[in-house]
């Protein structure tokens, strides 16, 4: 079965955004370890999940890196834009996107039936909402918490949904010199 991968940029007190969905914590030097694992987590997928909110940034946002030859990017962009990807939403009629579907059935039914799939793993990119139904519903199977050296004390949370406890198996922790510690977790399931 396909696993599904969570990668999220956090603060250290816990938030994905600001209160009004402010990034400007967010640490953008990143060095070429932390490069390198990203590519490591993403090179064996052939799956992205996305909330819609986030789908209307990141889909157009990665199609100008993917034909920009002189963008530092170019080779994630090209990765980004060919592989097909699948956005949650309630709001959208059609996809205006290459290599992208609209989903707007139930979210566990839709993402255990991406996992039954033939195919390498799925990653899962979004905002507060998408992310904290996503782990409500206990469908991660990997996450890789990119904590930003900054606190902002009140903002978006991705576990604010949790109706319980859910351990987590901390599989790996990885401090980089840009100042970013990944914390890769794996749920504890009986």
């Amino acid at each position: 079965m396909r696993k599904l991968k969570l990668q999220v940029q956090m603060t250290v007190d816990g938030f994905i955004a600001g209160p009004k969905g402010e990034m400007d914590w967010l640490t953008f030097d990143w060095d070429e370890e932390l490069k390198t694992y990203v590519g490591a987590i993403t090179d064996p997928i052939d799956c992205i999940v996305l909330g819609r909110k986030l789908a209307e940034g990141f889909i157009p946002y990665w199609g100008s890196v993917a034909v920009n030859p002189d963008d530092p990017q170019v080779s994630a962009g090209i990765k980004f834009t060919q592989t097909p990807k699948v956005v949650f939403t309630q709001t959208l009629e059609k996809s205006e996107w290459e290599n992208t579907v609209l989903a707007k059935n139930d979210l566990v039914d839709a993402i255990n039936t991406l996992k039954k799939q033939d195919g390498q793993d799925i990653i899962a990119y979004g905002g507060a909402t998408f992310v904290s139904a996503l782990i409500k519903h206990d469908l991660i199977d990997e996450y890789h918490l990119f904590i930003n050296p900054a606190a902002i004390g009140n903002g978006m949370s991705i576990f604010k949904e949790v109706d319980g406890r859910q351990n987590l198996k901390l599989v790996k922790s990885t401090a980089f010199d840009c100042g970013i510690v990944v914390l890769h977790y794996e749920p504890k399931r009986s």
